[in-house]
């Protein structure tokens, strides 16, 4: 296993007693591989410290009004993909069945598109295959991160990590035009519950179409007009 992968999983998780419990071995785990750059591993070892110091209900009342409650923060993948589309499902479906091929069990209460429960994955494949599953969703990580940065959160560090994992080449266009869609402050409860209404567009990074087919389906709007079906894409994260 990953450890590093497993690691950031865990920090990713809801704040609690246990994962305070275990931010010595993270910050260990993290700061021996080579492969995060130095100005990263410093970040990161900032949200280790306000993990460990800081007072549980306000970490954990800060990880809802950022994860939970902010559609745009969602930790969920498909969230960003397919919203509440129907290709959803069927997404979800081909996730379950990915993770049960190496046997990765997951608990009930949290669907298969949860981000941690994705590292988990990740941290059981061989390292070239965990790069190239992991750079699917890369842009997603960097708009999470940049919505992040502006909210001066140090869940920031995960995310940035996470792409530089991945090791793949960035289109800032297609970042900027993710960081187009609403993003609305916590809050501000009447923005939030208008973005929670909102058709998300349902497009994928890893779909066969080109990279101006993707920007000019998130700019051409949020709703479909009636009767009109949009073009289906194939889920970010795919594995024959």
């Amino acid at each position: 296993m990953d450890k590093t992968f497993k690691a950031l999983s865990v920090l990713l998780n809801y704040p609690t007693d246990e994962l305070a419990a275990a931010t010595g071995e993270i910050s260990e785990v993290l700061e021996n591989d080579a492969r995060i750059p130095a100005p990263i591993k410093q970040r990161l070892h900032k949200l280790v410290a306000e993990l460990t110091s800081d007072d549980r209900y306000d970490l954990q009342e800060r990880y809802v009004l950022l994860f939970d409650r902010t559609r745009s923060l969602s930790l969920h993948l498909f969230e960003h993909v397919h919203g509440e589309g129907r290709n959803r499902g069927q997404a979800m479906i081909d996730l379950m069945q990915m993770y049960d091929r190496h046997g990765l069990e997951i608990d009930a209460r949290e669907l298969p598109d949860f981000i941690p429960i994705f590292l988990e994955y990740v941290a059981l494949l061989p390292e070239a295959e965990a790069r190239e599953l992991l750079a699917q969703p890369a842009h997603i990580f960097a708009a999470l991160a940049e919505r992040l940065r502006k909210r001066s959160s140090r869940y920031e560090a995960v995310f940035r990590a996470l792409v530089a994992l991945a090791t793949v080449e960035l289109d800032e266009e297609v970042i900027s035009t993710l960081l187009e869609m609403p993003d609305p402050d916590a809050g501000d409860l009447k923005a939030l519950d208008a973005a929670w209404e909102d058709q998300p567009v349902d497009f994928g990074l890893g779909a066969n179409g080109c990279k101006d087919e993707i920007v000019a389906k998130v700019r051409a709007g949020r709703r479909p007009a009636p009767g009109v079906e949009t073009k289906s894409h194939r889920p970010v994260i795919t594995r024959s």
